[in-house]
């Protein structure tokens, strides 16, 4: 039987999720308000591509992270639910697209596929928090324009976070799994690369 919670792993997914952390409170208001929400740690979200344990290290570092949301607890749940879900989606597509056989054009697809999970889900949901449970507006016709508003604004914003940084990060990581650098590899991986 595959051992999942290995001492590697949960070392790793904890980093993940401080890195979240810091990379979010570090801007304070800036991750949560705006036209352009000032998040590169959405940029991690790539990572289920290659790690399982980055599935809830991402939605603990968001939870943690949107402690400090003006939109309160519904921010909490929701916001990191969401994030729980697009980086169980993106997992799976790192699954059904091999790292090992990964020709460019193939990276190229587990990027593009992966990232679109958590860029639409966030654009999708995270409007209705802002908007709806948040009460930003007094009339439904306002609400609706708030929606679309929001929903542009984050649909860029995550685009920007996921592909443009998120884009050199996936190719960090699978240059130094490529090269064996055991932080990124596990164990059964790392066997395989020596030999």
């Amino acid at each position: 039987m595959k051992q999942f919670f290995t001492v590697r792993r949960i070392c790793r997914a904890g980093a993940i999720a401080a890195l979240y952390v810091a990379l979010t409170c570090s801007f304070g208001m800036l991750s949560f308000v705006g036209l352009f929400q000032f998040r590169p740690a959405e940029a991690l979200c790539i990572l289920p591509l290659f790690f399982p344990e980055a599935v809830p290290a991402l939605f603990v570092g968001c939870m943690l992270s949107n402690v400090i949301s003006q939109y309160g607890i519904a921010d909490i749940f929701l916001g990191s639910f969401v994030t729980l879900i697009a980086a169980a989606l993106t997992w799976l597509v790192g699954k059904f697209i091999r790292e090992e056989n990964a020709k460019t054009p193939a990276h190229f697809a587990r990027i593009a596929l992966g990232g679109l999970f958590p860029i639409l889900l966030n654009a999708l949901i995270i409007p209705i928090v802002i908007v709806y449970i948040g009460g930003f507006t007094d009339s439904f016709e306002t609400a609706q324009i708030a929606y679309l508003w929001n929903f542009v604004s984050l649909l860029v914003s995550q685009s920007v976070w996921i592909y443009a940084l998120g884009t050199p990060l996936y190719f960090f990581v699978a240059r130094m799994r490529k090269r064996g650098v055991t932080v990124f590899l596990d164990q059964k991986q790392r066997i395989s690369t020596q030999a």
